[in-house]
């Protein structure tokens, strides 16, 4: 586990884009580990409303800015549908979570100098690189 002490300091706001409710997907178990780690989760998918009591935003539109990353487990072709959002909000960073990478929307997100990594959301977590 991780021995980052998350302070209100340095605490993130975190997009967790096709955040699900079924314990084995790994958007759930970042979604967990961000929260746990002390982080501002805001989980993401249109069909749900809340994931273990936290509300889930239905519209990108409705996330409350800043933010400062933006966590993706969504495919590249749910990606072309909802990049434009994802932009929108002007995250700090973007993770592309193995099986979302997108060069065309890589390309699109440092363009507008989003640091975009193709990495994971729990590597990144358990190995203090978040």
């Amino acid at each position: 586990m991780s021995d980052v002490v998350v302070t209100r300091e340095n605490a993130m706001r975190v997009v967790v884009v096709g955040a699900s409710k079924k314990v084995e997907r790994y958007s759930n178990m970042a979604l967990k580990r961000l929260a746990a780690a002390g982080h501002e989760v805001l989980p993401f998918n249109p069909a749900l409303d809340e994931i273990d009591g936290i509300p889930v935003y239905r519209e990108l539109s409705a996330i409350p800015l800043p933010v400062d990353t933006v966590t993706l487990y969504v495919g590249p072709a749910v990606l072309r549908d909802i990049g434009d959002g994802i932009l929108a909000l002007k995250p700090r960073r973007i993770i592309s979570n193995p099986g979302t990478e997108s060069p065309e929307f890589a390309a699109k997100a440092r363009e507008l100098g989003i640091d975009y990594q193709e990495a994971c959301t729990l590597v990144l977590l358990s190995t203090n690189q978040f």
